[in-house]
């Protein structure tokens, strides 16, 4: 049943790595530590990852977060680190790969990742925030300037017109 999964996971991303491996046992993780739930068919499972790494593409694979449903946020801290929450009673978990061995080539740093003991390889924690609010459909403005449509929250007043962020010229004088 997992090398199924592994397969698909594979499939999705378009190789083999140690970072689909992090990704892959992270997922299978979460979905276990949550009582052995499937794929979020929609927001009930939510997703914060801290890296935009080869592991994501197992995440979503495996539990059905997407940036698309808005169930899988982007926290850019670098960090291989992971925070699942279940929305119906907002209990979440932090999942954090420990720092590995230097001087093992990506083969055998895959297999240590996929065989050995989860314990030996990831801290499980607290998230460090709360439950991210559930994703929400926002009125489109079109920018003034280029005209493309943008929602309503990112545009920006600047000289009496709407502008979009990319037309928006900040002023903040290097401060």
């Amino acid at each position: 049943m997992e090398q199924d999964k592994w397969r698909k996971c594979v499939e999705f991303h378009g190789h083999e790595c140690p970072g689909l491996a992090i990704g892959f046992r992270v997922g299978l993780y979460a979905l276990e530590w949550f009582g052995g739930i499937e794929r979020a068919e929609d927001e009930e499972l939510v997703c914060v990852t801290e890296n935009d790494a080869c592991g994501v593409d197992a995440v979503q694979v495996l539990t059905g977060c997407t940036m698309g449903k808005g169930n899988l946020l982007y926290r850019g801290t670098g960090k291989m680190a992971f925070s699942f929450f279940l929305r119906k009673t907002g209990k979440g978990v932090r999942v954090v790969l420990k720092p590995g061995k230097s001087g093992t080539s990506r083969e055998e740093r895959q297999r240590e990742i996929l065989e050995n003991p989860f314990e030996e390889l990831f801290w499980v924690k607290e998230p460090g925030f709360s439950l991210p609010d559930a994703a929400r459909i926002f009125a489109d403005e079109t920018c003034e300037i280029c005209g493309e449509a943008s929602p309503d929250y990112k545009m920006h007043l600047q000289g009496g017109k709407k502008v979009c962020v990319d037309c928006f010229q900040d002023y903040s004088r290097g401060w």
